[in-house]
Order: structure tokens, then C-alpha cells, then sequence
């Protein structure tokens, strides 16, 4: 088989957790006077919790003290695992379920490659965790997309090359990653917006697992 592993981001290529996150920052953006726009979100994603506030500091002209820092993102993570306990399996995006039972059925490997360090929440909430044979998350990793470490992470765990593996993002940070880690790598989300992937899909309603063969 020409490739033998999937390795899926989670925030927007699985579940919608990008909400809560937006609703998250917005609460904590407060605190200084600054609304997060839609636009300022998109570049949050695939990012690490201290790299968004560093962003969202950045855009407000506001200077934080160390102190500020880190109670902000112990807040802002506190806000956010409130939001996502009352997560459950309906919220599993269009097409995903039936995807992985493709994948399944076919041999393909499967992992999670997240800067999340809320993954595991997250899957358990949804229902997810069982399709995976591995879980690389923000826990177990020490450097944030675009750097290629969580997925090559992945593919060392479930024991392929990392040519032998397709990534599903809907990060620039992520599909960067990907490509950084020499994967191919499906988009999923807007054409406009996303850059460089090998094949961008709107949700997993439009892509059979057959097509992976002609990455």
C-alpha cells in the first residue's frame, strides 16, 4: 500500500472545538479592552496556548507582566475546559465517522497530531478515542506547528516513514508542519485560506478513501 497511516489534527478536522476557543479568548480579552475578531481566530489554530495569548497581547498594544501571562492562560484554559464538558458525540464533525471506517476497513493506521493538550477531554467526550492507535497531543510535545514534531511523532509511533503518511489539517500552521515533516497533506476547510496542501476538501462528506492513492 502507498501510504499506510493517517495522522488527523483535532480542533476543526475532527470536532469543532475552534468555537470554544474563539469564545474563550473573547472572555479573556477583557481583561485588556480587545475583541478577537474571526480573522485574528484563523491564526490561532494549530498554534500553542502561549504563542495565541503572546499573538492576542501583540495585537491589543498591550504589554502583560509574566505574572499577567500566566494567569491569563491558566484562565483562559480554565473558560475553555468548562465550554468543552458539555462536548458530546453529535458535535463529531460531517463525515468523520464514516472516513475512519473507511480507513479502518482498509488497514490504514491511525493517530492524533494535536497541539491540544486537552485532546484526550476532547476524544473521550466525543466518543473518539478507540479509532486511535496513537495519541500525540500537547502534552508530549515541546515545539508548536509550523515545526513538523507532533506528526513525526505520530508516524514514529505508529511505526511508518513519514512518506507513508497523510495528515488532515485545517491550519496554515499545521499543513506547514506536515509538509516540513515531508507528509502529504489533505486541507480541510477553504482553498483561499489554506496553502499548500496536496488536496483540499470542505469536510470529510467529499473524500473517499480511495482518492488518498492519487496524493
Amino acid at each position: 500500500m502507498k501510504y499506510k497511516a493517517c495522522l488527523f489534527d483535532l480542533d476543526g478536522v475532527l470536532v469543532d472545538t475552534a468555537v470554544y476557543h474563539f469564545q474563550a479568548w473573547k472572555i479573556l480579552g477583557k481583561h485588556f479592552n480587545f475583541e478577537l475578531s474571526h480573522e485574528q481566530n484563523e491564526e490561532l489554530k494549530g498554534i500553542s496556548r502561549v504563542e495565541s495569548l503572546d499573538k492576542i497581547l501583540h495585537w491589543a498594544h498591550f504589554q502583560a507582566t509574566q505574572e499577567q501571562k500566566g494567569r491569563w492562560l491558566k484562565e483562559k484554559n480554565e473558560t475553555y475546559l468548562e465550554l468543552i464538558s458539555h462536548m458530546n458525540p453529535s458535535e463529531i464533525l460531517p463525515g468523520v465517522i464514516s472516513f475512519l471506517d473507511q480507513l479502518k476497513e482498509q488497514g490504514y493506521l491511525i493517530a492524533l497530531g494535536s497541539a491540544s493538550k486537552n485532546a484526550g477531554i476532547i476524544l473521550e467526550k466525543t466518543g473518539l478515542t478507540t479509532w486511535f492507535n496513537a495519541i500525540i497531543d500537547g502534552n508530549v510535545v515541546t515545539k508548536s506547528k509550523p515545526d513538523p514534531e507532533v506528526f513525526l511523532k505520530g508516524a514514529e509511533a505508529l511505526g511508518c516513514p513519514a512518506t507513508a503518511c497523510i495528515v488532515f489539517e485545517d491550519a496554515q500552521a499545521g499543513i506547514d508542519a506536515a509538509k516540513a515533516g515531508g507528509m502529504k497533506v489533505v486541507g480541510v476547510g477553504s482553498p483561499t485560506i489554506l496553502r499548500g496542501a496536496d488536496k483540499v476538501i470542505s469536510s470529510f462528506t467529499e473524500l473517499q478513501v480511495s482518492e488518498l492513492l492519487l496524493l
